[in-house]
C-alpha cells in the first residue's frame, strides 16, 4: 500500500504525492538535478549532504541499485524527489529496488508529483529550504501541512554551514582500487604500477575519483578534513588531492590554512568542486552562494587556453567569484549556462582546480584529461 507524502516548501508552496521510501520528516535544501542516469551516483554523492534532490527526468528507478555503483558507504541525500517510480526495476546487476534502497537507509522519498512544476519554482526563487513528509500518519490534511512548513522554515541553509567535517573520514586510509570493467569489476593494479604517492583530502570524495587517480598510477593516502598540513607534509606526498564535498567553503578554515601551507612548499595541488573553492580561497579569491546551483551531468564547460567545450557532470551550488581573483590566479574555464568561474590555474605554483566533476559517475568523460594534467605536474615536481 502506498502511504501520503507531502513535499512543503518554505515559501508556502505543496505537492502531494506518495511514499517511496522510509517514512518519517525530512528537512533540507531543495535542488534539481538534471541527470537522466546515475540516481544511485547522485543519492551516494557525499556533496549532496543536507540537500533534497529532486531528478527532472520522468522515470527514476528502471535499473534498480547495485552495490557497485555507490559513490560512498551510504546515501547522503536528505531525501529524493521523483516524477514515477517503475513497477518493475530490470538490470542484470540489480540487487534492490530503489524504493527497498531508500528503505533500507531510513531515507524519505515522495514521488507522483509534477516536477517541471517544481523545477520552474526553483529555477525562479532560487534553491529553497524544503520538507518532505511521509508515511501512514500523513494524510495531506492542513495540520499536516502546517507542520511540514514549519519544519521547512526552521532549516537555517547552508550558507556559512561546515559539513565537510561531518561527512569525511574519521582515519586515514590506503585505496588502491582502479575503475570498473564489465565482467571484471572493480580493478585493483599491482603495487608497482602505483608510481606516485597522493594524499587525498576526504571533504567528502566520491569513490570515482580515487578510482581515476588510481588508473593513472597514483597510491593514494585519504585523510580527514582536519587534517593537519604538517601531517600530510611528513608523508612525503607526491602531490595532494582537494577533493569535492557539501556545504559552505567559507568556515572550512582549516582547510584553507592547510592549502596556504601545501603552496608554499610548490607540491602538486589539483582540487575538484568544494576543493576547488578551497583553493581559491586559500589563494586569496572569495565565494558566493549561487541562486540554485549546478546539478546535472550535461553542462557545457568552455576552456579558455584553447576554446574547446566539454560536456560535464556539475554537482555545487556555491561557486568562486571571478571578479575577485588575484594576481596569482588566473581563469581557465567558464560555464556557457551562465557564465560562471568553472576552473582555475596558479600562475606562480603547480596548483589547479576545476568546478565541476571530471570524474564524472555519473555523467561524460570529457573533462578526465583534468587527471592526466594534475600527473603532469607531478613527474615535473619530482623531476
Amino acid at each position: 500500500m502506498n502511504h501520503t507524502a507531502l513535499l512543503v516548501l518554505e515559501d508556502g508552496t505543496v505537492f502531494k504525492g506518495v511514499s517511496i521510501g522510509a517514512e518519517g520528516c525530512s528537512v533540507g535544501e531543495v535542488v534539481f538535478n538534471t541527470s537522466m542516469t546515475g540516481y544511485q551516483e547522485i543519492l551516494t554523492d557525499p556533496s549532496y549532504s543536507r540537500q533534497i534532490v529532486t531528478l527532472t527526468y520522468p522515470h527514476i528507478g528502471n535499473t534498480g541499485t547495485n552495490s557497485e555503483d555507490e559513490e560512498s558507504s551510504q546515501i547522503h541525500a536528505q531525501g529524493l524527489i521523483i516524477r514515477d517510480l517503475p513497477i518493475l526495476a530490470s538490470n542484470f546487476r540489480n540487487q534492490q529496488s530503489l524504493s527497498d534502497y531508500l528503505k533500507s537507509q531510513n531515507i524519505v522519498g515522495i514521488a507522483d508529483i509534477d516536477t517541471r512544476k517544481l523545477t520552474r519554482i526553483l529555477r525562479e526563487k532560487g534553491a529553497q529550504a524544503g520538507c518532505i513528509y511521509a508515511g501512514r500518519e500523513v494524510i495531506g490534511t492542513q495540520a499536516d501541512e502546517a507542520f511540514a512548513l514549519e519544519q521547512a522554515r526552521a532549516f537555517p541553509g547552508l550558507k556559512g554551514m561546515d559539513l565537510a567535517k561531518e561527512v569525511t573520514v574519521a582515519d586515514a586510509y590506503h585505496w588502491a582500487e582502479g575503475s570498473w570493467q564489465l565482467g571484471k569489476g572493480h580493478l585493483t593494479p599491482d603495487a608497482d604500477q602505483l608510481k606516485y604517492h597522493v594524499v587525498a583530502y576526504d571533504f567528502g570524495v566520491k569513490r570515482n575519483i580515487l578510482r581515476m587517480l588510481v588508473d593513472r598510477g597514483c597510491r593514494l593516502t585519504v585523510v580527514p578534513a582536519q587534517t593537519p598540513a604538517a601531517e600530510v607534509l611528513a608523508l612525503n606526498p607526491d602531490g595532494i588531492f582537494l577533493s569535492n564535498g557539501p556545504g559552505d567553503p567559507a568556515p572550512c578554515d582549516y582547510a584553507i590554512e592547510a592549502i596556504e601551507a601545501f603552496l608554499n612548499t610548490n607540491t602538486p595541488v589539483f582540487g575538484i568542486c568544494l576543493g576547488h573553492q578551497l583553493l581559491g580561497l586559500a589563494s586569496g579569491a572569495k565565494t558566493v552562494k549561487m541562486k540554485f546551483g549546478h546539478h546535472g551531468a550535461n553542462h557545457p564547460v568552455k576552456s579558455l587556453d584553447d576554446n574547446t567545450v566539454m560536456i560535464t557532470a556539475q554537482n555545487h551550488g556555491f561557486a568562486v567569484d571571478e571578479n575577485s581573483l588575484p594576481a596569482c590566479l588566473r581563469a581557465t574555464h567558464v560555464s556557457l549556462f551562465d557564465g560562471s568561474l568553472q576552473g582555475i590555474h596558479r600562475t606562480d605554483r603547480p596548483a589547479f582546480s576545476f568546478q565541476g566533476h571530471p570524474e564524472a559517475s555519473p555523467g561524460p568523460h570529457d573533462c578526465a584529461a583534468l587527471f592526466d594534467h594534475f600527473i603532469e605536474l607531478i613527474k615535473q615536481y619530482r623531476a
